[in-house]
């Protein structure tokens, strides 16, 4: 059995996520005087981590190869309000309306990845444009065919039960999806050679597609995957709520870009992980949900944020320049 060292520890990307998530909780049980046993017991925190957690992962995977994904901001409400229109407004079949939100993001994430590797455009400006006709597409369909800019949706028992349940009466059913990608992802990334042909991708897609790997098709792959995934958080907070909005959804975007650099990720493509991503969404999660529980200033939060960011910006470079340049002495 290998024994990892403190110091080979600190070369895994994911370590500045750790020592943030350390950081943040001494933060607060120091300066803001929280109770930790009640704070970790808080539902708020944690089903707001599940919802971001979802979309992050995906979207970090596609920074992991070197790509970004903007277009959640608008894919969050898109597939909340088809599924409401179709199943809510027009009283389709549940299974109707559930197909649609999900199809719905994965042909608009099959368009983001054909436009990323048939042009020269990039992966930022062509999710921004998605981001923008997705806003448009959403709010006049919505308001042309049901006249209002909200719709309400009465999900059959089965549907709330996978979908929209809380368990014990705060926890939402979408902390066990959020569980359960994570645990696909980490083997499909980090035990299978996915994972390998994602960060050569990631450091040098030229190289990498000169070695075999079939970039264009796990690109594409991804961006389907970041836009389901952010349909299917939409399409879950329709069944829960029992209603959807054309609004909602931008504040993913900031949110999620910064749990993933927070995680581990690099912005620049290579290097990460999926355990990086899950714990960089907890320690986001704890810093915006964290502070009302302590009795400092509520706009403390995004000087905190920022500060975090910056903090863990600083040590992602870092543990990757002494990942780079470590080599195990040898054993005489």
């Amino acid at each position: 059995m290998t024994i990892l060292s403190p110091v080979s520890l600190l070369h895994r990307p994911q370590s500045g996520a750790v020592l943030s998530l350390i950081a943040v909780l001494a933060f607060f049980m120091l300066f803001g005087g929280v109770d930790i046993g009640r704070f970790l017991g808080a539902a708020s925190w944690v089903n707001f981590a599940a919802n971001l957690g979802i979309v992050a992962l995906p979207v970090g995977l596609l920074m992991i190869a070197g790509e970004l994904d903007i277009s959640i901001g608008a894919m969050i409400p898109a597939g909340s309000m088809s599924i409401a229109v179709v199943s809510g407004h027009y009283d389709l079949p549940i299974l109707v309306g559930i197909g649609f939100a999900l199809g719905l993001g994965a042909v608009v994430g099959l368009i983001n990845g054909i436009l990323t590797v048939r042009t020269s455009v990039p992966s930022l400006i062509i999710t921004l444009a998605t981001l923008v006709a997705m806003q448009g597409i959403v709010l006049s369909a919505s308001v042309l065919l049901t006249g209002n800019a909200s719709v309400p949706l009465d999900a059959p028992a089965w549907a709330k039960a996978i979908f929209g349940r809380l368990i014990g009466g705060n926890y939402q059913i979408i902390i066990l999806w959020w569980i359960g990608l994570a645990a696909v992802l980490y083997v499909v990334v980090h035990q299978m050679p996915f994972g390998n042909r994602l960060f050569a991708m990631g450091g040098d897609r030229a190289s990498a597609r000169n070695a075999g790997i079939a970039t264009d098709r796990m690109t594409i792959g991804l961006f389907v995957l970041s836009a389901t995934s952010a349909s299917f958080v939409g399409m879950c907070g329709a069944i829960l709520f029992n209603s959807a909005q054309v609004s909602g959804g931008m504040n993913y975007i900031f949110n999620a870009v910064v749990s993933i650099v927070v995680g581990g990720v690099l912005l620049t493509g290579g290097f990460g992980s999926v355990i990086g991503i899950v714990l960089g969404t907890l320690t986001f999660a704890v810093v915006s949900q964290g502070i009302y529980f302590t009795d400092i200033d509520r706009n403390w939060s995004s000087l905190i944020i920022g500060v975090m960011l910056l903090v863990a910006v600083w040590m992602n470079n870092s543990f990757r320049t002494m990942a780079l340049t470590h080599s195990p002495k040898k054993k005489p």
